[in-house]
């Protein structure tokens, strides 16, 4: 592996690292990752995917689910209409409903393909309702996040060349003027 391929899967592991050390998710629940590989490595998105960039991202940011506690569940391109990898347990776990799917570096992108082969056994799901959220090159998440999405500020603003946002869900407010809110869930 190149020093520039270390360094990205660094910087991807870091990012997610800081993420769930700010959005503090509990232990099982989903974060989605949205990536062009294509934005990583200084092109435009769609325009290059790759798998071996793909391949260290993803080591990254599953380092840091697998540490963490929770599932990864990662967005596959326009072309699978931004359908979701993630392990079957999740699926089950949370009641999505299984597609029949594989992605490929050029249908589904090379981050879901990553993804697919490294997982124990890997599910397509068409929509998810996230905890949290890493966007990986503005790959646009935000259909795969709980209704209610807070941004997330990290220290970590790219991963090679690719803008990075973050995002963190919390329950509805709800109840008006008069209603008392659990400071825990802001």
């Amino acid at each position: 592996m190149t020093e520039d391929m270390t360094i990205i899967g660094e910087e991807a592991y870091r990012a997610a690292k800081e993420l769930l050390e700010l959005a503090q998710p509990q232990e099982n629940q989903i974060l989605v990752v949205g990536c062009s590989t294509s934005e990583v490595g200084g092109a435009g998105i769609g325009t290059f995917s790759s798998p071996d960039l793909a391949e260290v991202v993803f080591g990254g940011v599953y380092q840091a689910t697998q540490e963490a506690g929770i599932y990864l569940a990662a967005q596959c391109c326009e072309h699978l209409n931004r359908a979701v990898i993630l392990e079957k347990e999740a699926a089950e776990r949370y009641g999505y409903e299984a597609v029949n799917v594989v992605p490929q570096p050029k249908a589904g992108g090379s981050f879901a393909t990553a993804a697919y082969k490294a997982f124990e056994h890997p599910v397509a799901v068409e929509h998810v309702r996230a905890h949290a959220g890493l966007d990986i090159g503005d790959t646009l998440i935000g259909m795969h996040l709980r209704e209610v999405a807070v941004p997330v500020r990290i220290r970590t603003k790219q991963i090679g060349d690719a803008h990075v946002v973050c995002a963190r869900t919390r329950p509805k407010f709800i109840g008006g003027e008069r209603a008392v809110y659990d400071r825990d869930q802001m």
